[in-house]
């Protein structure tokens, strides 16, 4: 397992600064045992928020782990309880929906609900966040860990998440498939919102072909032409996968681009282009209804995945066709 002392130092700044206008002075309580929510027990169904069902086909199977939610500077809580029904709203209405169901058409999906760490906890690391971080992981270690157990009986595993949950995807990479025998299941791991190293994991490398298996990929958006104050500490030098191409393509041009899947449901394709510098990509502004409203938006770290759904969405498919391949009989 990662030492959580290094969170930080894998932990991209992207996370820190996408939520524009969230205070980085939150006011504070001491992190305390006595108010840690209760603890999951992922024997039950409610404890996840999407289980497949028992009619569901697919040969593979998907484990999600949602970004932070949490994030009002009036929730003095480190951890969110599993049974907040706002945040579990807030899970199935945005994580869910524009996240996870890119991965949906490709494997069996599973998505715990985790006392995620609130916002905070990045800005306060030495003041509670990181006793909240560590709680956190502890609950998606353990529903991985039933998961493994009672549900995956050997098939092939897509990691996927986004932000926090890449920090906790990098550990479970960490824990329980690098340089293991797991890693022989590996179709990949998604796990973008979060700088990495290319050699961040020992035998699990970066995956630079489009239909390469058991490896990760990750990257990190902003506007063209735009650098983040801290971009020379945190993102150069770190990965930055072709979202769109998957490959070592520097330029795309907007037929590249398969669909954006926007806040009214649909699908918009052919509506940015995208160039991959050195620890970020850089995209175009995408098109879509009162876009002017996103004209002076620089950072794009809340739109990771759903900026990019269809390819997303058919890279999957692809990987695991070429995972199922590579392991036949």
């Amino acid at each position: 397992m990662f030492k959580l002392r290094c969170l930080l130092k894998t932990l991209s700044v992207s996370l820190l600064i996408f939520m524009v206008g969230c205070k980085s002075t939150y006011e504070i309580k001491p992190f305390s045992k006595d108010t840690i929510p209760l603890k999951p027990n992922y024997q039950n169904k409610s404890s996840w928020v999407v289980l497949p069902s028992d009619t569901t086909k697919l040969e593979a199977d998907v484990f999600y782990i949602y970004p932070t939610l949490a994030t009002s500077d009036k929730d003095l809580r480190w951890n969110i309880p599993i049974t907040d029904s706002i945040q579990n709203a807030k899970i199935i209405n945005t994580a869910v929906r524009f996240q996870a169901s890119a991965w949906e058409t490709s494997g069996k999906m599973y998505i715990p609900i985790y006392r995620q760490a609130h916002l905070r906890a990045y800005f306060k690391f030495e003041k509670g966040g990181k006793e909240a971080l560590t709680l956190a992981y502890t609950d998606v270690k353990s529903a991985f860990e039933y998961y493994l157990k009672h549900y995956n009986h050997g098939r092939p595993i897509i990691l996927a998440s986004h932000s926090q949950g890449s920090t906790h995807t990098g550990l479970l990479l960490k824990d329980f498939f690098d340089d293991k025998p797991l890693q022989k299941q590996l179709v990949a791991a998604y796990i973008p919102g979060i700088g990495f190293k290319k050699d961040e994991f020992k035998t699990i490398k970066l995956m630079t072909e489009p239909n390469e298996t058991g490896g990760f990929v990750s990257w990190n958006t902003y506007k063209r032409n735009h650098l983040p104050k801290s971009y020379e500490k945190w993102y150069k030098g770190k990965v930055a996968t072709n979202p769109i191409t998957w490959d070592a393509t520097i330029h795309t041009k907007k037929e590249d681009h398969k669909g954006f899947l926007y806040s009214n449901g649909k699908l918009y394709k052919n509506a940015l282009k995208i160039e991959v510098i050195d620890g970020i990509i850089w995209t175009t502004l995408p098109k879509f209804p009162h876009r002017l409203f996103a004209l002076f938006k620089k950072n794009y770290h809340v739109g990771d995945i759903n900026l990019f759904w269809t390819n997303i969405q058919q890279n999957s498919e692809l990987r695991v066709k070429s995972w199922l391949e590579k392991h036949k009989n």
